[in-house]
């Protein structure tokens, strides 16, 4: 059914818009109230919803060892406190980018007990390079429950060193020489962006550091799009990766599984612009984990994810979510959400499009083009990359087209499936040590500069976990949060 007014909008898409303007209407209040509001009463709202939970679910159980690790690194800061939880050290570095921002780098070099070198020296290791996804910061690698689990812990103890970048905007990148991040010109950007300037920025000063050839590069979901993008236009930058492992590949996404909120930004993407602003977006998120009981704000996480992607997550322990939902969100631009939505609505790869064309909706839900445009955006020449690339996706990822994005990408591209892996199993799943770690290492030992370096991964994974469970024990303390004192000995 349309409206006589505006019939390019269906009843549904009508019932997305307020929908829409409810919830920022909400979350602009939540965000208010919660700067004014005391401690004791945001105590008594997380008191309250703790209460309600355990009158559904049950008493609290007895606190296990593991339920015990997950508690400190949800309650962890930052990237320092998750190191110092695992007793590894790391390195901050800031770089500037050729447009002004300034992005925070996080580098590991040394093994566990690992005797010291000079901080930002060349340690003669080579060098991975690991990058987040979409709404994420570095802090989404190591927040990982085993320490044989965590991707950036089983490299560094190979012998490499690794590097974590961080987005312009997200917690450690939110500052610019040129704009104040309270302003909209500060989060004027979208991938784009990350392509021309975060990425082979970082990738330069890495190199300059480490003396290296070559890094490799290894990405998660909106991770990998920026480097198939940074790729396919910097022709020089591939002499500069050795090798591209894309975990969750993302290129040109069908959509979202919720129909209300997929045919409406699919139909005008930039009606986000009207509902969030042209700042960051979900910016109460944090509010919202302040005032819920963990295992709440768990299970809002979960709901949410299941309604936009149908993602079950049951190949996730919920002692996993408990300790890394609390690490998923970082800022970023409503802008670099919109260019999202503009690809999907294209079905191509392409910059982004400043002179939005109107689309119509035709029969069976699918949008096309309301007549001739004028000009076509520029798509990513991705079929012009000749770094090697690796593609580990799940096939039940709904984000992931996986014919799509190889007939994208060159002919010496590979891919391997990982049965029933969902979008963020590939970087949490219970099995990730067996089903994608080891794919992520031979590859890295056939590509990376001097492999002869590295050790062998099958003679350090038990000595690995010895070594952390150990320093885990010698480190833990009284550490809480407001929120929750150390004294509940109850789990949830």
């Amino acid at each position: 059914m349309h409206f006589p007014i505006l019939g390019r909008i269906r009843s549904r898409e009508y019932a997305a818009i307020l929908l829409g303007f409810v919830f920022v209407a909400l979350e602009t209040l939540l965000t208010f109230v919660i700067v004014f509001l005391p401690k004791p009463v945001i105590q008594w709202f997380y008191d309250r919803s703790k209460a309600l939970f355990h009158l559904i679910v049950g008493p609290p159980k007895p606190k296990t060892e593991e339920r015990k690790l997950a508690e400190r690194i949800r309650r962890a800061r930052d990237f320092e406190t998750l190191c110092a939880i695992f007793g590894y050290t790391f390195e901050e570095h800031v770089i500037l980018t050729k447009d002004g921002y300034l992005l925070g780098l996080h580098r590991l070099s040394r093994k566990l007990g690992e005797e010291r070198s000079r901080t930002g020296a060349s340690t003669g290791k080579p060098v991975v390079y690991l990058h987040h996804g979409l709404l994420m910061n570095s802090e989404v690698w190591i927040c990982v429950t085993s320490p044989q689990r965590c991707l950036p812990f089983v490299l560094v103890e190979m012998g490499f060193e690794v590097w974590l970048g961080n987005n312009r905007g997200n917690k450690y990148s939110r500052k610019s020489i040129h704009h104040d991040p309270n302003s909209t010109k500060f989060w004027d950007y979208s991938i784009d962006d990350f392509a021309w300037h975060d990425i082979p920025d970082s990738i330069e000063y890495i190199l300059h550091v480490t003396k290296e050839p070559s890094v490799s590069y290894v990405g998660f979901s909106q991770g990998t799009a920026q480097a198939f993008a940074a790729l396919s236009i910097h022709p020089q930058l591939n002499e500069r990766i050795n090798v591209f492992i894309a975990l969750a590949p993302a290129m040109s996404p069908a959509g979202l599984s919720a129909p209300i909120v997929d045919g409406l930004m699919k139909a005008s993407p930039t009606f986000l612009f009207l509902i969030f602003g042209r700042k960051a977006i979900l910016s109460s998120a944090p509010a919202w984990q302040s005032l819920l009981y963990p295992p709440v704000f768990v299970t809002a996480i979960d709901s949410s994810l299941r309604w936009l992607f149908r993602w079950s997550g049951d190949n996730i322990s919920h002692t996993q979510k408990y300790a890394a939902y609390a690490h998923l969100y970082s800022f970023a631009s409503v802008k670099s959400v919109v260019h999202w939505f503009q690809i999907m609505r294209s079905g191509k790869f392409q910059m982004y499009d400043d002179d939005v064309q109107q689309f119509k909706v035709v029969r069976g839900g699918r949008h096309r083009p309301s007549g001739v445009s004028s000009y076509a955006p520029a798509r990513f020449p991705t079929r012009n990359i000749v770094t090697p690339i690796v593609l580990l996706y799940g096939d039940t990822d709904s984000l992931v087209d996986i014919d799509q994005m190889l007939h994208e990408l060159p002919e010496h591209t590979t891919a391997t499936r990982l049965h029933t892996y969902e979008h963020l199993d590939v970087l949490w799943g219970d099995n990730v040590d067996k089903d994608v770690i080891p794919h992520v290492i031979d590859n890295l030992k056939t590509y990376c500069a001097r492999p002869e370096r590295l050790h062998a991964p099958a003679k350090i994974n038990g000595a690995l976990r010895l070594k952390i469970l150990e320093a885990h024990r010698q480190s833990e303390s009284g550490y809480s949060t407001p929120a929750e004192p150390d004294g509940d000995g109850g789990e949830e």
